[in-house]
């Protein structure tokens, strides 16, 4: 095979998005690593950030908002234990759903008062991606179409980034509810033959549980996972019709 080929993968560098960040939810020291996550779906047209900036606890995002071309939202606190943040979120987002401007909306936070807004703008036939917390509860998780823990983002040290996938292997084996999903996920994308496509397999695997991520197992890449586990996997490498182009195809084991 030509070594030159490349892993067909999918382009969704055209999608216009919506980014909306609740700074009281969100990792600020994860935003640089959280816009390139976000560039693999699409453009950020709109990057805007709600919150109270003059309160002690949101003062990180000043030094980022300027770096980033982030526009700020200042929300006070009129009542206290009545979040306006969220409220002033919800509105500017439904502004910007109807405009039709956009593919689809990245909504940064790890609060469930957010299932609603994911719900209605996938209503609308728009793409959802959220961002938050590996404690995110399970509602707004799975109100998106894909979810993003933000902790998966942040960095590590060169030196040590190999071994700590390693270690992140031991530590959280996959789980055996998943390997009936990857299996589940073969049996629906597969041709007469039993071989899936990466990708077709991989969106089935998205769409009923949103919150999977290789790199909680260890994998950079759902096609690493892959070929690592030949106890799981099948794998043929297959070129496409033009022959600049390689297609990952598996079957179960």
């Amino acid at each position: 095979m030509n070594s030159k080929i490349k892993i067909n993968q999918e382009n969704d560098e055209s999608k216009r998005l919506a980014v909306l960040i609740d700074a009281d939810n969100a990792q600020a020291e994860a935003f640089e690593y959280l816009l390139q996550e976000i560039a693999k779906y699409g453009d950020a047209t709109v990057k805007r950030i709600y919150g109270d900036f003059t309160s002690t606890q949101n003062r990180k995002w000043k030094a980022i908002l300027n770096q980033y071309a982030i526009k700020p939202v200042q929300q006070f606190a009129y009542t206290k234990g009545k979040n306006a943040t969220d409220s002033s979120m919800i509105i500017d987002a439904m502004d910007l759903l109807y405009t039709q401007r956009f593919d689809g909306f990245c909504i940064v936070s790890s609060d469930s008062d957010f299932t609603g807004l994911a719900m209605r703008i996938r209503e609308q036939g728009l793409s959802v991606y959220g961002y938050g917390r590996e404690t995110t509860p399970e509602s707004f998780k799975q109100a998106c179409h894909k979810f993003i823990e933000t902790e998966l983002l942040l960095p590590k040290d060169d030196k040590t980034e190999k071994t700590s996938f390693k270690n992140i292997k031991k530590q959280r084996p996959i789980p055996k509810l998943l390997i009936k999903l990857f299996n589940r996920a073969i049996e629906e994308s597969s041709d007469d033959n039993g071989w899936a496509h990466l990708s077709s397999f991989g969106r089935y695997i998205n769409k009923i549980q949103t919150d999977f991520d290789s790199r909680k197992y260890g994998y950079r890449k759902l096609g690493d996972l892959v070929k690592d586990r030949k106890d799981l996997f099948e794998i043929q490498i297959r070129e496409s019709h033009s022959g600049d182009r390689a297609n990952i195809y598996i079957k179960s084991k």
